[in-house]
């Protein structure tokens, strides 16, 4: 009976040492995995320059010259300037309004919209959201956006526009125009327009040959100006 009970020990001694050894290597195991699954929470270098602003100011007012003549103020919040990269551009985040002016000092129109971009390399201008023109002839210009190429001196949109004189009101998906809005064309139109312009009795178009028809009538396309504002920085 007494060696039926030291048996009895035994096997739950040794029992219990298999378990433990088993709970110690599983601690053992799972210990080893959680460290190594274990991830640091940094935030990852920035090695591109091109993501941030070599120069930022706020609150500009400035008039830009050009050949010691005075060509426009440009008015904005914020100017962010990148200089360093391959890509040098001034960005515009908060909008930016520009005044141009005549040689004499005049003003002749203005430009306002709500985020703009210059890109130094190629010369151009891109405005978006609300863009809106104004000139001293009454003429008005609307659009979501406007790209100003200062090589060709000319203005152009591929988005909807809408263009207010005091004759007339023309809106299109497609504008293109000098810089200083005396020479536009805008297609895929609708629009109104005075009686006369639709061959009333006044249209000295109506009673012309067709071939002079076809020479008057000829689409108006942009002209090269010297004369045009560059807008350079």
């Amino acid at each position: 009976m007494v060696l039926e009970v030291e048996d009895a020990v035994r096997f739950a001694v040794s029992a219990m040492r298999k378990v433990s050894l088993v709970i110690f290597f599983f601690l053992i195991a799972l210990f080893s995995v959680s460290c190594g699954e274990e991830v640091e929470h940094t935030a990852p270098a920035v090695y591109e320059r091109d993501s941030l602003p070599d120069m930022v100011s706020y609150g500009v007012n400035n008039l830009i010259s050009d050949s010691g003549v005075i060509k426009y103020r440009i008015v904005t919040e914020e100017w962010q300037l990148y200089s360093t990269s391959g890509n040098p551009r001034s960005v515009f985040p908060k909008g930016v309004l520009l005044t141009q002016f005549d040689e004499s000092f005049h003003i002749n129109s203005y430009i306002q919209c709500d985020s703009a971009w210059h890109f130094d390399n190629l010369h151009l201008w891109k405005l978006r959201g609300r863009v809106r023109i104004h000139t001293k002839t009454g003429l008005s210009f609307s659009s979501e956006e406007l790209f100003w190429d200062e090589s060709k001196h000319e203005l152009y949109s591929y988005t909807f526009s809408r263009l207010v004189t005091p004759e007339r009101t023309l809106q299109g998906s497609y504008f293109r125009s000098d810089e200083r809005m005396t020479k536009y064309v805008v297609t895929n139109t609708r629009g109104s327009f005075e009686q006369n312009d639709l061959g009333g009795g006044n249209d000295s178009l109506a009673s012309a040959p067709d071939t002079t028809k076809a020479k008057l009538r000829q689409q108006t396309v942009p002209q090269r100006r010297t004369g045009g504002i560059p807008l350079t920085h």
